[in-house]
């Protein structure tokens, strides 16, 4: 069996390995203050052209979700996001479990608008009783979506521009963020994420690391006592250097982004073989996730030999995603295709 299902199902990329073994037996401090986090840290910054951000590492997306989003919310303030976030659907209610309500907005293609987020701000703002209501303060989105389809440049500074002028923060999710900056259809530089939004992260655990991701803070307004927040929510592992020696081999010779373009060049394929074979994508999705609506018989030939996402019942229909990854070989793909071909 052959499988697509997600971009987790497999280790590291081998120079991780490599690393991890070679310094097994080093001793360092913990918590995060070690060489190998400070040198990653480095790296980050200076691919992103900045030496003024912060840079937080942390074990698993919805951990890192919470933890931030629960460092810079008061009580009574929530996080607008998309229907299909993260954060809304596939968290278990982490967020609101530290007491801050999510509040979604349909949303189209898992992508919400500026114009969303105004009205649904004016409308709290013009709500006689506002004070009754949870007060919207941050505005949380995914890079590429969890429908994987990303957004342009100017979406998200219009997004931004938005949460300026009303005092929202913008976080974005980034733990596709390799694959949605590799892809063909993108307009926004990796360098460019700190003048969209005030924080994001680096996913590595779907992009080539055992586990981890990249907390990166841009304003200053939320750096101040982070990590009194990270410890509080369990978020502060012992053996920190575990973390950073994986970005930093991730962020050495550009082989965070190498990996990436690996894996949307191999969904490209896929996504080309349904395509010739008049099956309709269901997204406009140009990253590492593949989504398609298939028939009963398609689906039961196709799930012989290869494991995918199931996604939703449309009408007569099956939503389903085939995900590509750093570890996807291209073999395996030509074997999908070819199963494609004989529909």
């Amino acid at each position: 069996m052959i499988r697509f299902e997600s971009d987790y199902t497999q280790g590291a990329v081998p120079q991780i390995l490599d690393a991890l073994y070679k310094t097994n037996m080093e001793q360092t401090p913990g918590y995060g203050e070690d060489e190998y986090c400070l040198s990653a840290a480095d790296k980050i910054r200076k691919e992103l052209g900045r030496d003024d951000v912060a840079v937080h590492f942390l074990v698993g997306g919805t951990q890192t979700n919470f933890t931030f989003i629960a460092s810079c919310l008061r009580p009574h303030e929530g996080v607008i996001c998309p229907a299909t976030g993260h954060i809304n659907v596939h968290e278990t209610g982490a967020v609101e479990a530290t007491g801050h309500k999510v509040l979604p907005i349909p949303g189209e293609d898992g992508k919400i608008r500026a114009e969303e987020v105004e009205e649904m701000v004016v409308s709290h703002e013009n709500d006689t009783a506002f004070e009754h209501i949870t007060k919207p303060k941050m505005v949380y989105i995914s890079f590429p979506t969890e429908s994987g389809t990303i957004y342009s440049k100017s979406e998200l500074k219009a997004i931004y521009d938005v949460c300026k002028r009303r005092n929202l923060i913008l976080y974005i999710d980034g733990a596709r963020l390799g694959y949605g900056l590799m892809c063909k259809d993108n307009d926004v530089a990796f360098s460019d994420l700190p003048e969209l939004c005030d924080a994001f992260y680096i996913g590595g655990t779907k992009v080539g690391a055992l586990f981890g991701e990249a907390l990166v803070i841009v304003n200053e307004k939320y750096k101040e006592d982070f990590r009194y927040i990270e410890k509080q929510k369990g978020a502060m592992l012992a053996k920190g250097r575990l973390l950073g020696l994986q970005f930093d081999t991730l962020f050495t010779d550009g082989l965070y982004f190498k990996v990436s373009e690996h894996a949307v060049k191999l969904a490209d394929k896929i996504r080309d073989a349904f395509r010739e074979k008049g099956i309709r994508l269901l997204y406009n999705s140009p990253a590492n996730q593949v989504f398609v609506l298939l028939s009963d018989n398609e689906k039961k030939a196709i799930e012989k030999d290869f494991t995918f996402c199931y996604w939703s019942k449309i009408k007569d229909m099956h939503a389903v995603r085939f995900c590509t990854s750093w570890a996807t070989q291209e073999c395996d793909v030509d074997a999908l295709v070819a199963a494609i071909n004989e529909l």
